[in-house]
């Protein structure tokens, strides 16, 4: 199984929304790695995690090539709801129970600075993506409801956070018209973003920096040494430091990392133009929508007004053969008043989970370093993870140290029973779910 190749057509982007309104597949390719060639520092990856790392690095001055196996921003950073979420993954009470007080406390702050530098990064001219303030979440059950509002206070109370605020049924259902929610809260100053757009600026902005990117250019092989050899079918690439950002499409680069992050895919669909009108009808103010199931739904428009919906699960990595009818059920759960509405495209794609959900940080050796496992929270936290991988190069590594100080247990079996143990639990969880 090639995760790569499984359900894409090499060096070709999905049939994604993003992809046909950014006209992606014209976009002129760049060229594959070829050769011997030298630099300081070798990023492998093209998404948010290997882009962002690579700007940092040009911009403090290092030589960096970047090697992606397929198109830039082709894997789960183009495809993904857009959602610029605050906070880590795991909420802060957990993370408290987690690694302690302190920890947690600068574990937050870190997360505030994700959703600042990509906010701050769309503001380039060389990114074609606004950043969209709000984002909401929903309690799909009355008995979350205190929860959410609890911690609405948690933090508040804990954090100073400010930017926030609880929502009961009444004043959701005005902002999000759906049956389905019973209150929840909503965070202000977290957002979206179109995802493709704006990995597509990250690429430019890189080599506005001087980074050289080479498409096409899978990586077959790395020499864990001093320095380090990465190799792809037609380059051998000699250089001082490595970044792994392959996050889902790791395969059997590392096993140590494989052990501990593990693809599955989820999907999306992008309806018809709805108008700005029946937009404001559905959620208003243009904010984003996360909801409280383990199987989470996400939705949220695009600057043309469709409904951008995401959820369901499947239990292969074979995309479903239509994935717009499996998609259509939970919308319609959530917007029943949609049935007459067309969806005018639908993808899937591969991203990385961790078993405690929260990012995966590691120095493989001293001059390699390997960040993924976002689950499903990586615009924010990659993009930032980038910016921390070139503080670590740099000598600075206080962020780095303490995202890699949060264990990573790895799963029961390591990656070969990874996929197996995850259909059970991918069951399980859409089950209680439904109860």
């Amino acid at each position: 199984m090639d995760l790569l190749t499984i359900n894409d057509q090499p060096g070709r982007y999905p049939g994604s929304y993003y992809a046909a309104n950014a006209q992606a597949n014209e976009a002129e390719a760049r060229p594959a790695a070829k050769g011997d060639l030298r630099c300081d520092v070798c990023v492998v990856g093209g998404g948010f995690t290997g882009l962002s790392s690579a700007l940092h690095l040009a911009q403090r001055g290092y030589d960096v090539i970047l090697l992606e196996a397929q198109r830039v921003g082709f894997g789960a950073s183009g495809r993904n709801g857009g959602q610029v979420g605050q906070g880590q993954r795991v909420e802060q009470d957990e993370l408290e129970d987690m690694v302690g007080h302190d920890r947690a406390q600068a574990l937050w702050q870190i997360a505030r600075q994700s959703v600042d530098l990509v906010r701050d990064l769309s503001k380039s001219d060389l990114v074609h993506a606004d950043f969209h303030p709000g984002i909401i979440h929903a309690d799909h059950r009355a008995r979350y409801v205190k929860h959410s509002h609890d911690y609405v206070k948690h933090l508040q109370d804990k954090y100073g956070y400010t930017n926030i605020r609880a929502l009961d049924r009444e004043e959701l259902r005005s902002l999000v018209n759906s049956p389905a929610y019973h209150g929840g809260s909503i965070f202000e100053d977290a957002g979206h973003i179109d995802p493709l757009q704006y990995v597509l600026g990250l690429g430019r902005m890189a080599e506005a920096a001087g980074v050289r990117i080479f498409e096409r250019s899978r990586v077959t092989s790395l020499q864990e040494t001093s320095p380090a050899v990465v190799s792809t079918d037609a380059a051998r690439v000699t250089a001082d430091h490595v970044v792994l950002g392959c996050n889902g499409y790791l395969g059997k680069l590392n096993g140590h990392v494989a052990a501990r992050v593990m693809p599955i895919n989820n999907y999306v669909v992008a309806t018809e133009p709805l108008g700005p009108d029946r937009q404001e009808e559905l959620i208003r103010n243009n904010h984003a929508v996360a909801d409280s199931k383990f199987v989470v739904n996400y939705f949220r428009f695009s600057d043309d007004h469709r409904l951008l919906f995401g959820g369901t699960e499947s239990y292969r990595y074979k995309f479903p053969d239509d994935i717009a009818g499996a998609v259509r059920i939970p919308m319609l759960e959530i917007f029943p008043q949609l049935s007459d509405v067309r969806i005018d495209h639908a993808w899937g794609g591969t991203l990385g989970i961790t078993m405690n959900r929260m990012p995966h940080f590691e120095r493989l050796r001293g001059n390699i370093l390997s960040l993924s496992g976002f689950s499903g929270h990586g615009v924010a936290m990659a993009s930032l993870a980038g910016q921390i991988a070139a503080e670590a190069i740099a000598g600075q590594a206080e962020r780095f140290d303490l995202m890699a100080s949060v264990p990573t247990p790895r799963f029961p079996g390591g990656a070969a029973l990874r996929s197996p143990l995850l259909v059970l639990a991918m069951l399980w969880y859409s089950f209680r779910d439904k109860l």
